[in-house]
């Protein structure tokens, strides 16, 4: 083999894949479904809670949705109105799970529904 050849061998080894380095497409993709698919499940839980005829989960929205640990299992940030406490809130919550997971299954196209965990934060201006 010719020198010329060797160092072409060399120069296409040394060649390093910017998207290996720096999150590539796919990764980029798979965020961007995630986020997309939060954004879809917290409409659906606001839609669902404000169907909902309680008094306590009336005056609560939806904060933010998050994956937890991945899109499988989401966290559901609930803050409640000053009328409610969060405890309360909380139990009632749980109590309605199974129908709020049911609208969140209408609400996307997935094989699954993804299982929903509920915390519920305290009126803005309360510690």
């Amino acid at each position: 083999m010719g020198k010329d050849r060797l160092r072409s061998r060399d120069a296409a080894r040394s060649v390093v894949d910017a998207d290996s380095l720096f999150g590539g497409t796919a990764a980029r993709k798979a965020q961007r479904k995630e986020r997309q698919l939060c954004r879809q499940v917290q409409e659906a839980v606001s839609g669902a809670l404000s169907a909902l005829r309680d008094e306590v989960l009336q005056d609560a929205w939806v904060v933010e949705v998050a994956p937890a640990p991945d899109v499988g299992r989401l966290a559901v940030i609930v803050q409640v109105g000053p009328s409610a406490p969060p405890d309360e809130a909380a139990a009632r919550l749980e109590k309605v799970a199974g129908y709020l997971r049911s609208e969140v299954a209408g609400a996307i196209t997935r094989k699954r529904a993804p299982t929903l965990v509920f915390q519920v934060l305290p009126p803005e201006g309360e510690p």
